[in-house]
C-alpha cells in the first residue's frame, strides 16, 4: 500500500468536509489505531484527541468489540428488518432503553446521527398527525445548532456555512437564540448561572407562529460542533415547561452527548430534563460500525400503534436499519462501557479536566480539532469572539 494517494487515485475519493485540493497537496494518512492513538503509514503515533469524531468513546480496537463484529459477520452478515428481524436488534434496543430516562422505552435504528435527526423530525410531524394535530408542522431549532447534514437536520440547524450552498432549506422551520451571554458566561465552568430566560424566546416565537402550529423543538443539550456551550441552569427545564404547556414535542439531539460524555448514559439524566425523543449515534458502537437511533417515549410510540387504519404505522426506515454487525458492535460496546465503568469514570474526570487552564483559540484548534473540518467550519456570531468553553462535555 502506498503512503499517500497519487495521480488519478487522489481524485477517486471525494472526501467529506475536506478541502480536497489542500489534502491532495499534503495528505494525512493513517494505517492503524489502538487505544487513544492512530498510527501513520510511516510508523508515527498520533494522539486521537477528539475520539475519531466524538465517537470512539472507549478507545480504538477494543478486543471485545472486534471479536463481536467478527463473530457476527461469520454467523449472520445481513438480514433486512423490513418485516423480518434478528435477536440482536431487540436486545440492543432493550439495553439502550434501559439506559435512557424513564418512559423512553422504544428505539428506532438508523445508520448515522444525520439520519437520526431527520427521523426524529419525521416522527414528530407524524405523531402530531396521528393525534389529530396535523396542522402542527413547524419545527424549531436553535442558533449555532448542528443536527447533521440531512435536509431536515440542516433546516433546523443554525450554522450558516453548513446551509449556504444548499439553500433554500425546508420550509416551516424557525430558530431560537443560543442561550449564551459572553459578558456573564465566558470561561464559566460547567453550566452558567445566568441564562435560563433564553428559553422564553420560544414564547416570543409564538407571537409570530401560533403555538398550535408547532410540532417540535430540537436542541442539543450541550452544543457540540457550534462551540461546546453547556446550557444555563434552568434553561432546559423552562423549555420543557413551555413545550408541555403548548403540546410541543421536545427533542434532545444527543448524537455527541449520548453514551457517557457527561458522566451519565445520556445528558438528559445529567441535566435533569426528560425529552420526548432522543437522537443518538457515535458512541453507540464506539465508532466501529455506522449506527444511530431515535429513542422514543411510550406516549409517542403508542400514538402510532393506536391509529385505527392498520398496516405500517410509520412508513420510514433504511436498508441497513439494525444491521446485524452494527447491533453486535453496539451490544459489545455497552459491555465495555459497563465492565470498564467508563460512564462514571468520565464523570470523575470532568472536574480535573474542566479546571485546567484555558488556552488560546489557535492552539486549541490545532491540538484538538485538526481533523474535524465540520467543527473548524463553524463561524462565530457577528461581534462575538468564539472562546473555548470549559465544560465537562468532552
Amino acid at each position: 500500500m502506498t503512503l499517500a494517494p497519487s495521480g488519478s487515485n487522489s481524485d477517486a475519493f471525494w472526501m467529506p468536509f475536506t478541502p480536497h485540493r489542500a489534502f491532495r497537496a499534503n495528505p494525512r494518512m493513517f494505517s492503524a489505531a489502538e487505544g487513544a492513538y492512530y498510527r501513520t503509514q510511516d510508523g508515527r503515533q498520533v494522539l486521537d484527541s477528539i475520539a475519531g469524531l466524538w465517537c470512539v468513546n472507549a478507545g480504538h480496537a477494543q478486543p471485545h468489540i472486534v471479536r463481536a463484529i467478527q463473530e457476527q459477520a461469520a454467523r449472520l452478515d445481513f438480514v433486512s428488518c423490513f418485516n423480518m428481524g434478528h435477536a440482536a436488534a431487540f436486545e440492543l434496543a432493550s439495553r439502550i432503553a434501559a439506559l435512557a430516562p424513564a418512559s423512553l422505552d422504544h428505539v428506532f435504528f438508523v445508520n448515522s446521527g444525520s439520519e437520526a435527526c431527520d427521523t426524529a423530525l419525521k416522527i414528530a410531524r407524524a405523531y402530531q398527525r396521528a393525534i389529530g394535530q396535523g396542522q402542527r408542522t413547524l419545527l424549531v431549532g436553535r442558533e449555532r445548532a448542528y443536527h447533521g447534514v440531512g435536509w431536515g437536520g440542516q433546516s433546523v440547524g443554525g450554522l450558516a456555512k453548513h446551509r449556504r450552498d444548499f439553500s433554500p432549506m425546508l420550509g416551516q422551520t424557525a430558530h431560537l437564540p443560543l442561550p449564551y451571554d459572553r459578558e456573564v458566561s465566558a470561561f464559566s465552568w460547567g453550566q452558567p448561572e445566568h441564562g435560563a430566560h433564553y428559553a422564553d424566546a420560544l414564547l416570543d416565537l409564538m407571537v409570530v407562529h401560533d403555538p398550535s402550529t408547532i410540532a417540535a423543538v430540537i436542541v442539543e443539550p450541550v452544543v457540540g460542533s457550534g462551540g461546546v456551550f453547556p446550557p444555563p441552569k434552568g434553561y432546559l427545564q423552562r423549555l420543557r415547561e413551555i413545550c408541555d404547556a403548548h403540546g410541543i414535542l421536545l427533542i434532545f439531539d444527543e448524537v455527541i452527548t449520548g453514551f457517557g460524555r457527561l458522566g451519565t448514559p445520556f445528558a438528559a439524566e445529567a441535566l435533569g430534563v426528560t425529552p420526548d425523543l432522543i437522537t443518538c449515534a457515535k458512541g453507540m458502537t464506539n465508532g466501529a460500525v455506522p449506527m444511530g437511533g431515535v429513542i422514543v417515549s411510550d406516549r409517542v410510540f403508542q400514538a402510532f400503534l393506536d391509529r385505527p387504519d392498520g398496516g405500517i404505522e410509520f412508513l420510514h426506515g433504511y436498508t441497513y436499519s439494525a444491521h446485524p454487525l452494527a447491533c453486535a458492535a453496539g451490544l459489545a460496546t455497552l459491555d465495555v462501557y459497563r465492565d470498564q465503568d467508563l460512564f462514571n469514570r468520565a464523570g470523575r474526570m470532568a472536574e480535573p479536566w474542566g479546571g485546567r487552564p484555558t488556552v488560546s483559540r489557535a492552539s486549541a484548534t490545532s491540538a484538538t480539532c485538526a481533523t474535524s473540518a465540520c467543527c473548524a467550519a463553524s463561524t462565530s456570531p457577528p461581534g462575538r469572539a468564539r472562546r473555548p468553553a470549559r465544560a465537562a462535555a468532552r
